[in-house]
């Protein structure tokens, strides 16, 4: 039923930048190679990235978020775009920067990676933006399936997953999380819980080499007592 659902993905979106070059030699002012830049590349990354899987599966994808109010703002809304991904609901906050990562990379190899971000939660306005846009969304576009996909940079607060899922669940509406370390636990009453094996170690204290039916059927239980949630997918 892909073609007939329409699902919002709600969280951290981010732009991806990548930098190619050579290196044929190395600073005589600091032992480090010196990258002579050939390309430069933007792409969509973090929950935007999400919305473009979903996008390509043939759902309608929209975007809910808060970017800063930037020149990579812009670029990343033009990506969207280009996709026909709808960011229509997503806010813009002077008391934020985009998340921009850029990878510089010669001969295949990641030389460095810079990241530039505020991960400090929303403030409480632009929280109750966020809430007030999602509600709109919902109100009208009537979705099948809300993703909150969590990157730990500040936007899916504890008091915005709650509001979120609470609005969902009122309005029949399934939904899934991709969860990082700092909320784990915050996501009561979701539908679909999906950790990775690494990150439900280290939030449940389980300490485990093998992986098995029975070890992750134990999982699946101490997060449905927690949780309350109906499916744990875990990825490993």
């Amino acid at each position: 039923r892909f073609l007939d659902i329409k699902v919002g993905i709600i969280g951290d979106v981010m732009l991806d930048t990548y930098m190619w070059g050579d290196v044929d030699r190395i600073s005589p002012e600091a032992p480090v190679p010196i990258v002579s830049l050939k390309n430069k590349d933007h792409r969509i990354g973090g929950a935007a990235n999400v919305a473009l899987n979903v996008q390509s599966l043939g759902a309608c994808a929209f975007v809910l978020s808060v970017t800063g109010d930037d020149e990579d703002a812009e670029k990343l809304n033009a990506l969207l775009n280009a996709q026909n991904i709808n960011s229509s609901y997503c806010l813009r906050s002077r008391e934020r920067i985009t998340t921009n990562k850029t990878r510089v990379i010669s001969r295949s190899q990641h030389m460095l990676r810079l990241d530039a971000e505020i991960t400090n939660d929303l403030c409480r306005e632009d929280q109750e933006k966020l809430i007030g846009r999602f509600e709109q969304f919902v109100e009208k576009e009537k979705p099948d399936v809300v993703i909150l996909e969590d990157y730990n940079k500040g936007v899916l607060t504890e008091a915005t997953i709650q509001i979120v899922i609470s609005i969902c669940r009122n309005s029949g509406i399934i939904t899934a999380v991709d969860p990082k370390r700092k909320n784990f636990l915050a996501y009561k009453g979701v539908d679909i819980f999906k950790p990775n094996l690494k990150e439900v170690k280290e939030a449940l204290n389980l300490l485990f080499s093998d992986v098995n039916l029975e070890l992750l059927q134990d999982i699946h239980s101490q997060l449905h007592h927690l949780l309350h949630n109906r499916v744990s997918f875990i990825t490993l």
